[in-house]
């Protein structure tokens, strides 16, 4: 055996023999999502250890959704781009959320921690705060030679471009070099049987029937140079109902409200706006029961792959990584030069990827996916999304239902 090949060995002994797993994915809610396989790899691997999550205030919406994780810390790490920027007063306390954070994780006793970043972000500030913390092994990718940093380095070689790996392989890739991987690389998102019996409510009180199938329309995004026009969207939807029967539903948080207006203004076919009206897993179970999803290029169609419902991804070219994972899907935009920018406004301000991609394409696309077979009646879809999940969540429905 040489040299590096008994290292490895080594390195895959001592991480199987860990107890307490700290990961770290300090991003949004769609980059955790895109972390769920490896997650899903550390809980395979490593049946016998507690997994817990170190993540953003809004990735942490996703605790009572994740399964293969036993616990969440929610932390605003200041290295990692915030949608609330340090006030003064918080500038005045320089260090002390970080020095609170080291003793948390000291108090956890953490055998091991995994750092997850893009390839444009830095594993390095939370790699000190895990050895501050007295965390042992810590691994992570990065670009410069972390020397005791890490306690095991994947080099990181990667540049944004076409033709790079999906975040999901990336994520994959370096949980792999320690010997851990999963069952299955699909998305993992559960929800409760109750969330479903709500939304069940919810659209019947809105008056939709419940043999009627649907689609599920998101208009927003958290980036600019992300949301194709709200009036597009709602011309594509007009078709949509024309051609397939269904009814179109609205999703947004209360802030896209305007957004999701300005798309219903221009239809004549009724339609049903849920803007921040659902809770997290009445929009999956609501996802999961839509014969489509048409969307931007944001949180819920990462929702969508993980429930395996059919995806029209409105995708911005600002980055090649994040499209939908092992789902049916069609990915939709319009050639530029300027591709890859990585930037949450378009710097060109002409949006040209997203803007010049005809609603008819989107119509197009949907009638593909959804397919020519009988609609789903509402309540039947809604049970359906139930029955995918856990036994115990179908148990509870069994319980619950009338």
């Amino acid at each position: 055996m040489n040299a590096q090949l008994a290292r490895v060995e080594t390195a895959r002994w001592r991480w199987h023999a860990a107890r307490n797993v700290l990961a770290v994915r300090l991003d949004n809610l769609g980059d955790l999502l895109m972390t769920t396989p490896a997650l899903a790899a550390v809980r395979c691997s490593l049946p016998k250890a507690r997994l817990t999550l170190l993540t953003s205030p809004s990735g942490a919406v996703l605790a009572p959704h994740l399964p293969v994780v036993d616990d969440v810390i929610a932390f605003e790490a200041p290295w990692v781009r915030s949608p609330h920027p340090g006030s003064a007063s918080e500038t005045a306390m320089l260090g002390q959320a970080e020095a609170r954070m080291i003793d948390r994780l000291a108090e956890g006793a953490f055998d091991a921690a995994i750092v997850f970043t893009v390839c444009t972000q830095s594993a390095l500030p939370a790699a000190l705060l895990c050895r501050m913390a007295g965390i042992p092994l810590r691994l992570a990718h990065s670009r410069e030679n972390p020397y005791g940093l890490l306690s095991d380095w994947v080099v990181d070689t990667e540049v944004v471009g076409d033709g790079m790996r999906h975040e999901v392989e990336r994520q994959l890739a370096l949980v792999a070099t320690v010997g851990l991987h999963p069952q299955d690389e699909r998305l993992r998102f559960s929800y409760a049987a109750g969330d479903a019996w709500r939304l069940r409510d919810r659209l019947s009180a809105a008056g939709l029937d419940p043999y009627k199938p649907y689609f599920v329309v998101h208009a927003g995004a958290t980036a600019s140079s992300r949301r194709y026009p709200a009036e597009q969207f709602g011309r594509a939807a007009e078709q949509i109902v024309q051609q397939s029967g269904c009814t179109a539903i609205f999703t947004g948080d209360a802030g896209e409200r305007g957004l999701i207006e300005q798309a219903r203004a221009v239809m004549t076919q009724p339609s049903l706006s849920l803007a921040g009206e659902l809770q997290l897993g009445e929009l999956a179970a609501l996802i999961a029961g839509a014969e489509v999803l048409v969307s931007n290029n944001t949180g819920p169609v990462h929702i969508a792959a993980a429930v395996a419902t059919p995806v029209v991804d409105l995708y911005a070219l600002t980055n090649p990584q994040h499209t939908p994972w092992k789902v049916s899907s069609r990915v939709l935009n319009h050639p530029v030069p300027c591709r890859n920018c990585l930037k949450s406004e378009c710097p060109l301000g002409h949006h040209d990827c997203l803007e010049k991609v005809d609603p008819q394409a989107i119509v197009r696309a949907s009638m593909e996916l959804m397919g020519t077979g009988p609609a789903v009646p509402l309540h039947s879809a809604v049970m359906s999304s139930v029955l995918r999940q856990r036994p115990t969540e179908r148990s509870m429905l069994a319980h619950a239902a009338p």
